[in-house]
Order: structure tokens, then sequence, then C-alpha cells
């Protein structure tokens, strides 16, 4: 790990150093600073990671990095240096070991906001090959404005990305629509991306009861509302009894599942729409996608927002490390923008754990392709 000679090495911060950090984010920061209580839960329980240097005298410079449980990007979110150690590399050392934690974690790309007028800050991002790519405005206590920048890790890294336009989804039970909507608009660019188009398929291929509000859509809905628009779809699932019907306890509701999914198989039948009883592979969801045919892949929102609740992507492409996907929900009230949520990275572990929903572990894709349908 690169370092400047009179630095000890850059080590993970333990809660024992809990003080020291806290005394030296007040003695680097005028505002904006993390409290104790903060603090603590980033070295405790947050996904995060702390990471510090020190030299002979003690701690002397710590950065904080966030991660978000499904993207293959990571967020710088403070850098503190002491007064007696700037000038000696400290900075640069410990964004340097943030960079190579987050790649070990599976991430390709780190973030940071800084204050447009920390021009210190923003000239050792740049030197250490960080780009401007956005804005926010009165970002910080002090209402001054931050810069968004970003780096990608890996620079070998070449990802074979299909040109999927973005379309977010309006409601918290549209992913499926959504995602369907963004992979028929590759293949045929006059396709409709409008809240119109995204209710009526919704309407089409809703087959899940969810516990409380207004039921999702599983993969025999979403092959069909492809079929019915002129595309070629099929399907792969893990399970042939009624999907997903472990959201629902009611036995009345878990029977009108029942009914829906029955009657979408007798239309995909009737269809000739191909469905394969068995598990999907990573292997063969990017085999599928060179030759064309879209994925649509359902996954778990327990690793994006811990909360049990099936949720629909769309794959953009991959490389040696990553798969990437558009996903349909951007949360504004969290900070994201749609740069956070298409073309995606998710680490390929990563997706392989989080495919998969319900005690039963569920796994299932739809693939969509041009063509005429018979």
């Amino acid at each position: 790990m690169p370092t400047h000679p009179s630095l000890s090495l850059v080590r993970p911060a333990k809660l024992a150093d809990l003080d020291a950090l806290l005394e030296l984010e007040e003695a680097s920061f005028d505002g904006d600073r993390l409290t104790r209580r903060r603090l603590r839960h980033l070295l405790t329980r947050a996904n995060a990671a702390v990471l510090m240097a020190e030299d002979d005298g003690g701690l002397v410079g710590s950065v904080v990095l966030l991660f978000r449980r499904t993207t293959g990007t990571a967020h710088v979110y403070s850098i503190a240096v002491a007064a007696r150690a700037r000038g000696r590399g400290a900075g640069r050392t410990l964004l340097e070991a943030a960079e190579q934690e987050a790649w070990r974690r599976e991430r390709a790309w780190m973030r940071a906001e800084i204050r447009k007028d920390n021009v210190a800050s923003l000239r050792l991002f740049e030197a250490c090959g960080y780009r401007r790519f956005g804005e926010y405005e009165d970002y910080y206590e002090d209402e001054m404005d931050a810069w968004r920048v970003e780096k990608t890790l890996d620079p070998s890294l070449r990802p074979s990305l299909a040109r999927l336009p973005y379309y977010r989804q309006t409601l918290e039970f549209t992913c499926g629509p959504a995602a369907l909507m963004m992979a028929m608009a590759a293949l045929r660019p006059d396709r409709p991306l409008d809240r119109t188009e995204e209710l009526r398929v919704w309407r089409e291929a809703t087959t899940i009861f969810m516990t409380s509000g207004h039921g999702g859509c599983g993969p025999y809905g979403l092959a069909l509302a492809a079929h019915r628009r002129g595309f070629r779809a099929s399907v792969v699932v893990s399970d042939p009894g009624v999907h997903m019907v472990d959201t629902v306890r009611s036995p009345e509701k878990q029977e009108v599942m029942r009914l829906v999914q029955h009657d979408m198989e007798r239309e995909i039948r009737d269809a000739g729409i191909p469905v394969e009883v068995r598990a999907v592979s990573l292997a063969e969801v990017e085999r599928r996608f060179e030759a064309e045919e879209i994925p649509l892949i359902l996954i778990s929102s327990w690793q994006i927002w811990e909360e049990r609740g099936p949720h629909w992507v769309v794959v953009t492409g991959f490389d040696d490390h990553f798969v990437y996907v558009h996903d349909p929900w951007l949360d504004p009230d969290e900070g994201e923008v749609a740069a956070d949520v298409i073309n995606m990275p998710i680490g390929r572990q990563q997706f392989r754990s989080m495919s998969r929903f319900g005690r039963r572990g569920l796994r299932t894709a739809v693939f969509v392709a041009a063509g005429e349908v018979t």
C-alpha cells in the first residue's frame, strides 16, 4: 500500500479509536462534522469502512467510505488530515488506501463530493485521477455548493454494454413494467417510455397479491406483456409452484395468486412462450445477453433496502468483474441521481447472491428479444 515514508501503514479503525477520531474530526472541520453517535455507528454497524493513518505521534488522518448494498460504486464520505501532517502525503495515502478497500469489496468506481471552495481537496482528487461529472447546489450546512467527482478503480475494465434507455419507475410496485419497457425500447426505439405504458403493462402483468397495497409482477405476466407487444419472450424459473406466494400470509390472497398464475400459465401455453423450470445461471444470462436477448432478473430487495420484497432489474452489460444493470428504482430523498442507477455495476458473486428471492430461493429471468412472434 503506497504511503509517505514518515507515515505508518493505514489500518482499519476500531471502536477504541473513537475518541481520537472525534478529536480529529472537530479539529479538521468547522461544520458538517461527524458526531460521536454517527462515528460509533460507522465503526460498528453501518455498511461503511473507516481507515486511519498514524505516525509516531498518533492519529494523523482518517477516511470514511460508504457502500450501498448493491451498487458497484463506493463513496468517499470524508477525509480528515491533522494540521501537523499536511503536506506529507497523508491525504493521498488515505485516498489510495480507500480505493484498495473499495476494490476489495468489488466496487468498480469511487465517488465523492467536494466543496467548491476547497481548492486543495479538489486538486488532490484530480491529481489521483478523479473527474468532475456533476454538482450539488446548497450541499453543505453553510449552503456552499459541491462538485461531484468519480474515478474508475480499474481503467482496464471495458464492459460490453447494451444501449438501453433509462426509465424510472413512478410507483413502488412497477419495477417489473419499468424494466420491461427499457428492454423493449432498446430493441425498438419507437416504443413508449411513459407512465401510461407503465401502468398498462402493470395491469396486464400483475400476479402478486402483496400483504398490503397494490400487487407486483411475476415472470409469466411480464413475458405475456412482451409477447402481446410483438417481442419474443422466454422464461426460466426455478420453482414450478406459485411464485412468491410467501409474500402473503392470508390463505384467501394465496388462492388469488394461485388462480391468476394458473390462468397466465394457460395463456403462455397458448402463445407458445418457452418456459423452462430450472435455476438460471449467471453464465446463461451472459450468454443470452450476448445473443441480443435482454435479461430481466428478479432480485431480493433485502440486500438493497433491508426490506423483504421482490424487485426487477434489467441487465445492461458484463465485464470480468461486474454485472451491469439499470435499476428502475431511484430515490432522490437518499441523494440518488440517475447516474447512480444507470449501468450500475454489481460484483458477480454479489449478483449471484441477490438474484434469488424468498424462503425457497426463487431464481427467475425473463429474456426479451426482437423478432416476429408466432
